[in-house]
């Protein structure tokens, strides 16, 4: 059973959030407050690169979509796999979805958990937008606006950490992480949308090496790698497809054009999923 993270801490002056009814306050008097929806908003002003930062409501509105018919499935069970692996199933332990999206891969781990495990989980995402369309979907979650490179919580807080195509930021990862917490990262392997990017790119850029140094503070655990061939059919598919990734302002106007003219898409996904222990 998921059950909502409560040890949250003020992106401010770093002190312990209390909840006090519609609000979460710390002992300085700074105060945050919840939303109608069941979020609250951690992400100051001050602290922003932009007014709007993250996705824009659009690009949520797209990623829900193909998310939950089910396209990455496969995926999301391997990062659950990978979340869940060690942890114990009588005695309660705590997750942090640094990158959260609209809740897709969080609602798909929930479905893993055993009748008798129970996880303390919060999701946080820094587009106000998805942590909105995350909250609608799902109570049994502690939603929060709030940035990878400033987490609103305590030291040594949490079991796991997942980042799923997101900004790692390693020193606030291993920062959150209990000694021996994990960090289950997701990236696009160098055939993820190959076919897609092939459309749209007049070239393709060579692949990257993957990486094997480990970030400082952890230590290699594993890598698996999700890899299987996808058909998408229908034009409002494959326009989903490309609003949810980088590529919709990477591509220029001809390759967008392009891809959206598509009605059917047969393309590779390939994602690597990494286990970083933290020392």
């Amino acid at each position: 059973m998921m059950t909502p993270f409560e040890a949250l801490a003020c992106p401010l002056d770093g002190k312990a959030l209390h909840c006090d009814g519609k609000s979460w306050r710390c002992d300085a008097g700074h105060s945050f407050d919840i939303a109608s929806q069941g979020y609250t908003h951690l992400l100051p002003v001050q602290k922003k690169r932009s007014r709007d930062p993250g996705d824009s409501k659009e690009m949520v509105a797209a990623r829900r979509r193909f998310l939950n018919a089910g396209n990455y499935h496969a995926v999301a069970m391997a990062i659950a796999n990978a979340a869940l692996e060690g942890l114990p199933h009588d005695a309660p332990g705590s997750l942090l979805d640094a990158g959260c999206g609209e809740g897709y891969y969080l609602r798909q781990l929930a479905g893993q958990l055993s009748p008798r495990q129970r996880l303390a989980v919060v999701g946080l995402d820094i587009s106000k937008w998805a942590v909105l369309a995350a909250a609608r979907q799902c109570a049994q979650v502690r939603w929060v606006v709030g940035s990878n490179a400033n987490l609103p919580m305590p030291d040594a807080s949490v079991d796991r950490v997942l980042c799923v195509f997101g900004f790692p930021v390693y020193s606030e990862f291993s920062r959150v992480l209990k000694p021996g917490g994990v960090l289950v990262q997701a990236d696009a392997g160098p055939d993820h949308l190959r076919e897609l990017r092939e459309v749209i790119y007049p070239t393709l850029k060579p692949p990257r090496n993957a990486e094997t140094s480990a970030p400082s503070g952890f230590v290699l655990q594993g890598v698996d790698t999700t890899h299987y061939p996808l058909t998408i059919t229908g034009n409002e598919q494959i326009t989903d497809l490309l609003a949810m990734t980088p590529h919709l302002h990477r591509a220029s106007a001809e390759g967008r054009s392009a891809a959206q003219a598509l009605t059917s898409l047969s393309v590779t996904v390939d994602v690597r999923v990494t286990r970083w222990q933290r020392q």
